[in-house]
């Protein structure tokens, strides 16, 4: 008897565990044309509340390497987002910008639009639903 209650109690944890495991998806962000191998890549997955005002709700911190980037991010809920990512090619870890106001680090935005000014959420928003997703950024 005691054989299968603990059977069933650990049955029971594994499928909790593989379920929680599951919740979400996995998003592949792909950075194209990455210049050069100085500094970081700094990177950051944002919802509404959190686009153009404070840290993302996934960030990543990745040393920059010319060509390409894959960043991986699990476990992404369903829901409409948008990913930042930028150059940081001297460390300091902010944007740098002209004293007109131009940025001086490459930068990139979910749906790579081109503006002219800070984009809002509705210009680079992206929607999760259930199945994994890739996306690409070009610097």
């Amino acid at each position: 008897m005691k054989k299968l209650l603990f059977t069933i109690t650990v049955l029971a944890m594994t499928l909790t565990m593989n379920a929680q495991e599951k919740e979400g998806v996995t998003l592949t962000v792909i950075i194209e044309n990455v210049l050069n191998n100085e500094g970081h890549v700094l990177s950051a997955l944002h919802s509404e509340d959190t686009f153009m005002k404070a840290d993302g709700i996934k960030t990543t911190y990745d040393k920059a390497e010319e060509g390409e980037l894959i960043l991986t991010i699990e476990n992404v809920q369903p829901g409409d987002y948008a990913f930042s990512v930028l150059h940081d090619a001297n460390d300091n870890q902010r944007m740098d910008f002209e004293t007109n106001g131009m940025p001086l680090e490459n930068y990139a935005m979910s749906n790579n639009p081109m503006l002219m000014g800070p984009p809002t959420f509705s210009d680079v928003k992206f929607s999760v639903a259930t199945d994994d997703m890739e996306i690409k950024l070009r610097f």
